[in-house]
């Protein structure tokens, strides 16, 4: 007799001495329509302090309009926070109730959600169930060492775009911080990426979940239908050279290392035909190609590590290795960081750092078919579309190229810069395909600051200065700005070129403290995350407008997100 089986068997004797009438049970399934329902509890990914399971419920009485789920734990388990269903704990009892968009649940049909939760000492499974009160079979009881079922489902065809006519997986970590926020539930149902920002965030670190367990909840969020999953690679030797806060664990040599203890994990797990029907997004090492063109050699904002990464070649090398192996999975999407409009506008940056993409696309063993595409303004704030004002605009016998906000960029907005430079990597070598994201998380600037109209033509700066939306101090100020808002929401295929507005820089999340911080994550203090911070030549020397008492890069920053709800644009 099998597992379910004699689940089954002991369920039915349960209602039966529930109800004081005897149940006689016969072999064969007709039994079965007896069993008012069925719970089906998983742990998908266990790692030792922590674990996330996935919970099936089969209704095989009247049809529902709304339902509970509950269950008892015999150890320390604590739900955390969880997708799909409602889900509260009092003591060991556990209560699941249905969302607004999943409460009907017909005869037969069944209903799917998932958790995270927290363990010390053991994470037995529960062994008992109910639906609305009333006591279910239990489904194959799954502990953390079985491997649960293998069946990956029907593998993703490769498409154009991978966000078209898919769901995008909504991170549970993140949603629970942003849940518990004031107001943090008009968007906590918003997808946004997972950062693997190093070693240890593979498998899971500090409580917080692992790629596997990511992958695990969204193939449970996954359905029947299409989904994408956003990941952040980001643990280059020598990262992001011309910043602290952002500095990784590895340094400006150990290139060895991060391609055997970084990027073969995550391609072994990519390549888990488990995971085969997910849309994987990779948006690959931000903040560091660019920066070889940028902050190099003679240039007054060259930094002695940027000149070494140029030197050694381990960005082009990392890059390169990262593309081969990842675009080697057959639902894998590689997005390569093209930094920003405020970064790379400028004629003698915006040819030279395609070059520098095409070189590192080309490296390693990767070519320009492993490139599905590039992402830009990602953790940045530049506005998405600046409508008060044009490139081509002339005030006071000046074009607006001569404003000291714009000073003699090409472009004035993201959109803009990103269907340009969309062209101009094509014409350098990159397939005619390639489609373009834009992290639009934290680049509404809305709120009452906003300008409903141009500026005074009195100047140029008089006339960019009033009516553009961006209101930093600089277009090189990077760190928790004051003043930021929501940008749109995440939508694929919003224009020309361009794949996806997305939130891969997760909002509430800080981009590095404002002052010095002991961590054992690698990451040290910039002085542009510092409010009293009057600059360098990377913004040209201005106040650096951060915002006070941020934590370290990746922690939540509580009152950064409340300012980017304020300030949301178009508005919550």
């Amino acid at each position: 007799m099998s597992r379910s089986r004699t689940a089954v068997l002991a369920a039915l004797a349960l209602v039966a001495g529930a109800s004081g009438t005897a149940l006689a049970v016969v072999p064969g399934d007709s039994g079965l329509a007896a069993v008012p329902c069925s719970v089906d509890y998983k742990v998908q990914n266990d790692w030792g302090s922590g674990f996330t399971a996935a919970v099936t419920v089969t209704n095989n009485s009247a049809a529902k309009s709304s339902w509970a789920v509950k269950w008892a734990y015999a150890g320390s388990q604590k739900v955390t926070n969880a997708w799909n269903a409602k889900v509260t704990q009092s003591g060991t009892t556990v209560t699941a109730n249905n969302e607004t968009y999943n409460g009907n649940l017909a005869t037969g049909g069944s209903v799917s959600f998932g958790f995270q939760g927290t363990y010390s000492g053991s994470n037995a499974v529960p062994t008992a169930f109910t639906l609305d009160g009333v006591t279910c079979n239990v489904d194959g009881g799954t502990g953390p060492t079985d491997p649960g079922p293998t069946d990956p489902g029907t593998p993703s065809t490769r498409v154009d775009n991978p966000y078209a006519g898919a769901k995008v997986y909504v991170n549970p970590e993140w949603s629970a911080n942003a849940a518990a926020e004031p107001g943090g539930s008009r968007i906590s149902s918003q997808p946004t990426g997972v950062w693997l920002d190093r070693i240890a965030a593979i498998n899971g670190t500090g409580g917080h979940m692992g790629l596997r367990a990511h992958l695990d909840a969204a193939l449970a969020q996954k359905g029947s239908g299409e989904e994408v999953v956003q990941l952040v690679v980001y643990d280059l030797p020598g990262r992001d050279c011309s910043a602290l806060a952002s500095n990784g664990e590895l340094g400006p040599t150990e290139i060895d290392k991060y391609k055997t203890q970084f990027i073969d994990p995550i391609a072994a797990i990519l390549s888990d035909s488990k995971y085969a029907s997910l849309r994987i997004v990779t948006t690959v090492e931000i903040d560091s190609l660019p920066n070889l063109v940028t902050n190099t050699g003679s240039r007054p904002t060259a930094t002695p590590t940027c000149d070494t990464m140029k030197a050694n070649g381990n960005y082009v090398k990392g890059v390169g290795y990262a593309l081969n192996k990842l675009g080697a999975i057959p639902n894998v999407y590689n997005y390569i960081d093209a930094g920003h409009h405020g970064w790379l506008g400028w004629d003698d940056n915006f040819a030279a750092s395609a070059q520098i993409m095409f070189q590192a696309a080309n490296a390693e063993g990767a070519t320009v078919d492993d490139v599905h595409g590039f992402i830009t303004n990602t953790a940045n704030y530049s506005a998405l579309k600046e409508n008060n004002f044009t490139i081509n605009d002339q005030v006071a016998g000046k074009s607006v190229r001569e404003s000291k906000w714009v000073d003699w960029n090409r472009y004035v907005d993201e959109l803009s810069y990103a269907q340009a430079f969309r062209n101009q990597l094509v014409t350098t070598g990159f397939r005619s395909g390639i489609g373009m994201l834009i992290d639009t998380s934290r680049n509404g600037w809305g709120g009452s600051a906003r300008p409903a109209g141009p500026g005074a033509t009195t100047s140029v700066d008089t006339y960019v200065n009033g009516g553009r939306y961006d209101r930093r101090i600089h277009v090189g100020n990077w760190c928790n700005q004051s003043g930021a808002g929501l940008g749109e929401r995440p939508k694929a295929a919003p224009a020309a070129g361009i794949d996806a507005y997305v939130w891969m820089k997760p909002p509430g999340e800080s981009d590095g403290s404002s002052s010095a911080i002991a961590n054992d994550e690698g990451k040290g203090f910039d002085r542009m995350c510092d409010p009293t911070y009057t600059g360098n030549p990377r913004n040209g020397n201005s106040m650096s407008g951060s915002l006070g008492n941020a934590p370290l890069s990746g922690h939540w920053f509580s009152a950064q997100f409340q300012q980017l709800l304020q300030n949301a644009y178009p508005a919550l």
